[in-house]
């Protein structure tokens, strides 16, 4: 049985969406509905009903998302323990989008001290899309990026939703006052570097938002930068208007320093995704369950509405 076919049949049940399902994986839709559609045949039953009007897993699909789970897991652990022989000590390349870095990755690195006292990581900063190259050309062992990477040799875990907020300094926009969204866009607009995801999202709103005010797109300044340091700073400058996830400012939002703005459309929540080649050594492996449970000790503790675990 293809466990790749069981991490899209898991991760489609968390999503609830085959357009998502297919971001977070990076595969098109018309490929993860192959895939469900493979994993059906093979198993000999209907997984998802597509006669509901939302999606909906079919009760057969109910009970087989734990036993799909399971297997998943204990492939996992197949694989660690088939490389018992490669003790869980020396370095691990670890990878990460600077969203980790303002979230959970202190509380990664400290269960990894206590878990793996041994196991020591080599850090790389980057946009998902050079962490993508790395981990495919080998040289980085594990990554956590914006969406999964769908190629044959990775596997991919889908940990968290991030939703994004329209955020400013209090007082620099009325949000009373009528006409909001056309006095938004007079303001530059800060997000994410070019060509993320989320950038990407954010594009398509502002062209709509244009076209509906009735303004020119070219007027709209967009400032983008891989650095959420820098863009929390002008925020708190009182330069502009960011998408970003409130998660990044959420002391300031505490305090009032810093507001959510209420425009619509909201800008879409992205996912980040854990991934590492199918064959990494068990280091690797241990490396990945800490990872998983750092996530889950930081969602435990993080306030609803800021980020959603996935795992």
């Amino acid at each position: 049985m293809n466990t790749r076919f069981l991490e899209t049949f898991i991760t489609l049940a968390q999503l609830r969406n085959f357009h998502a399902t297919a971001r977070a994986l990076n595969a098109t839709p018309a490929a993860i509905s192959l895939r469900i559609k493979s994993l059906e045949d093979e198993l000999r039953t209907t997984l998802i009903d597509r006669s509901a009007k939302g999606f909906r897993l079919t009760p057969s699909g109910e009970n087989l998302l734990g036993y799909a789970k399971t297997v998943v897991d204990a492939a996992a652990k197949l694989r660690s323990a088939a490389q018992l022989e490669d003790p869980v000590q020396g370095r691990v390349r670890f990878g990460v989008i600077e969203t980790v870095v303002h979230s959970w990755l202190s509380q990664f690195m400290q269960q990894l001290a206590v878990d793996y006292p041994d196991l020591e990581i080599d850090l790389a900063v980057d946009m998902s899309s050079v962490l993508q190259r790395r981990l495919v050309a080998g040289e980085l062992d594990i990554v956590v990026r914006v969406e999964g990477i769908d190629h044959p040799e990775v596997q991919s875990t889908a940990l968290a939703l991030y939703p994004v907020q329209w955020l400013a300094r209090k007082g620099l926009l009325a949000t009373g006052a009528s006409g909001l969204v056309r006095r938004a866009l007079q303001h530059p607009i800060m997000t994410f570097a070019q060509g993320t995801q989320p950038q990407l999202a954010l594009v398509e709103i502002l062209t709509a938002m244009a076209s509906r005010e009735d303004l020119p797109i070219e007027q709209i300044r967009l400032t983008c930068s891989p650095s959420v340091a820098a863009i929390v700073q002008l925020i708190k400058d009182g330069y502009g208007i960011a998408a970003i996830p409130g998660l990044f400012v959420k002391d300031q939002l505490v305090t009032g320093e810093i507001v959510e703005l209420p425009i619509q459309p909201t800008p879409p929540a992205f996912l980040v995704a854990m991934c590492r080649r199918a064959d990494a050594k068990a280091k690797v492996h241990a490396a990945a369950a800490t990872i998983l449970k750092a996530c889950l000790k930081y969602g435990s503790s993080t306030g609803k509405g800021f980020v959603k675990m996935l795992v």
